[in-house]
């Protein structure tokens, strides 16, 4: 991956007078021989994308059966360029390349996933870049990414797609435009900054180009995300739409609200609804990315719009959940981490960009309710940290991917239960609750954190290790002793 961003570097931009960024992208080629061989955009001859160069240009009589193929972009998906001409997608297909590395995501939308898609479609074994690496490509390449979501706007409506990630994207049967909640509409309008009203030609064309109108018989439509973020009953077309949330009070009474309005609103009315059953001093403090109150409303609003975002819409009969307690707040979205993500990247909030559904994520990101690009993981740990929380964890309890955000220090074993961490004394306790928040430390770091000496230090996380709940990684005085919170 390192080597493949090197040559990335070495990218030859062609001469253009319209002011258009050209994307630097590097191409490795890991042969099952150990072999490696390498190409970069232009490199021999100006727009040449780099997958083509390496497998046309470099190796068209080759067999390459079995390679690994490393991309600092994701490679074009069919239809992607000009017919007669071939998507970088296709032509790896054909080369028989066994498995893909892919750096970031292409956010034009004849692209964006819609590659990855393909290579998967074919059998492809696919893989992110570490996600220190992709932060390295797109800050070489925050040009040509700005550049591409603006164009991404104008095209998203304009072509056939080849490769549709989800029926959402297509016309919802039997829906129209008057389906549209006009408050929800507003609200998106205000946040973009358009200045004519919603029934303007230029907010109507900036929907159509979302892909959020669609074309139908002569006539415009919506389509099934546009449902999702502005339909006035989303679950009159989805039964499977909205959240589900729940404050469970130590006197053991409950209050339960189900957010089945337009997407668009509902991060600001779950503040509201949160400010009224929550004991709480908010003051100024914005769930649209404000200050931090008593309860983490960053943190709450990042899980609940990721959960919305990224769950599986095909899996119909769950909703996202909400679940708050005073130990935890629970986020349930239906479906396993989206592919090529996994869970244990997840855990160690190491989990490469990937949206399972980016008309959704533009939208969030346009009203600064997501990340524009990523999974929101770098917002949950820094904020953790920053109260000096536990660290989230994620898990999976099919058919929910499950993010436990800890209110406190000692939520963890509270939480966590079990005979494990009952047979640990008030030292041990305080131990591995300092342990869980930091998530991994050698014996070193916990005898200073703990002021205990480096062989007490040693006996408590050997103790941890062997009732479970700690593994070692790594040998000699660099030992890593991690906090296993599942």
């Amino acid at each position: 991956m390192e080597q493949t961003i090197q040559v990335m570097r070495h990218s030859v931009a062609e001469p253009r007078d319209d002011g258009k960024a050209i994307p630097l992208v590097g191409a490795l080629l890991y042969r099952p021989d150990g072999t490696i061989e390498t190409a970069a955009r232009g490199e021999l001859r100006n727009g040449d994308h780099a997958e083509f160069t390496l497998l046309e240009r470099k190796h068209r009589s080759e067999r390459l059966d079995g390679s690994i193929l490393f991309a600092t972009l994701e490679p074009c998906a069919p239809g992607a360029r000009r017919h007669p001409k071939l998507g970088c997608a296709e032509r790896i297909v054909n080369a028989r390349i066994a498995e893909v590395y892919v750096g970031i995501l292409d956010p034009d939308p004849d692209v964006d996933r819609k590659g990855l898609a393909y290579l998967e479609q074919h059998g492809i074994k696919i893989h992110m870049f570490d996600r220190d690496l992709q932060e390295e490509i797109r800050e070489a390449n925050a040009g040509f990414l700005t550049q591409a979501l603006l164009r991404a706007e104008e095209r998203w409506s304009e072509k056939d797609k080849t490769i549709v990630l989800s029926s959402l994207e297509e016309h919802e049967p039997e829906a129209d435009l008057s389906d549209f909640s006009q408050k929800a509409l507003e609200h998106y309008r205000a946040k973009i900054g358009i200045t004519e009203g919603t029934e303007s030609d230029v907010f109507r064309r900036r929907l159509k180009r979302q892909g959020l109108v669609v074309a139908d018989d002569g006539g415009e439509v919506p389509s099934g995300f546009g449902l999702l973020l502005f339909g006035e009953n989303p679950r009159d077309n989805f039964q499977q739409a909205g959240l589900l949330a729940t404050v469970r009070y130590p006197n053991g009474k409950e209050e339960i609200r189900n957010f089945e309005e337009p997407y668009v609103l509902i991060p600001g009315l779950l503040e509201e609804w949160l400010r009224k059953v929550l004991s709480l001093t908010i003051d100024r403090n914005r769930m649209e990315r404000g200050e931090q109150p008593e309860i983490p409303f960053e943190m709450v609003r990042e899980a609940v719009v990721n959960a919305l975002i990224h769950r599986d819409y095909d899996i119909k009969g769950a909703k996202c959940q909400l679940v708050i307690d005073s130990d935890a707040i629970v986020v349930k979205s239906p479906g396993e981490p989206q592919s090529p993500v996994k869970l244990e990247e997840l855990k160690t909030f190491s989990a490469p960009m990937v949206s399972r559904n980016p008309k959704l994520h533009y939208v969030f990101a346009q009203i600064d309710a997501a990340e524009e690009r990523g999974l929101g993981l770098l917002s949950l740990k820094k904020k953790a940290s920053d109260l000096g929380l536990p660290l989230p964890d994620y898990s999976y309890d099919a058919p929910y991917l499950v993010l436990t955000i800890y209110r406190a220090v000692e939520s963890v074993s509270a939480v966590k239960g079990g005979e494990a961490l009952a047979s640990l004394n008030k030292t041990h306790k305080s131990g591995w609750n300092w342990l869980a928040t930091v998530g991994a430390a050698t014996s070193t770091e916990y005898a200073g954190a703990q002021d205990v000496s480096p062989r007490t230090a040693l006996s408590h996380l050997n103790r941890f290790v062997d009732l479970g709940l700690a593994t070692k990684s790594g040998a000699g005085p660099s030992t890593k002793y991690n906090a296993v919170k599942n």
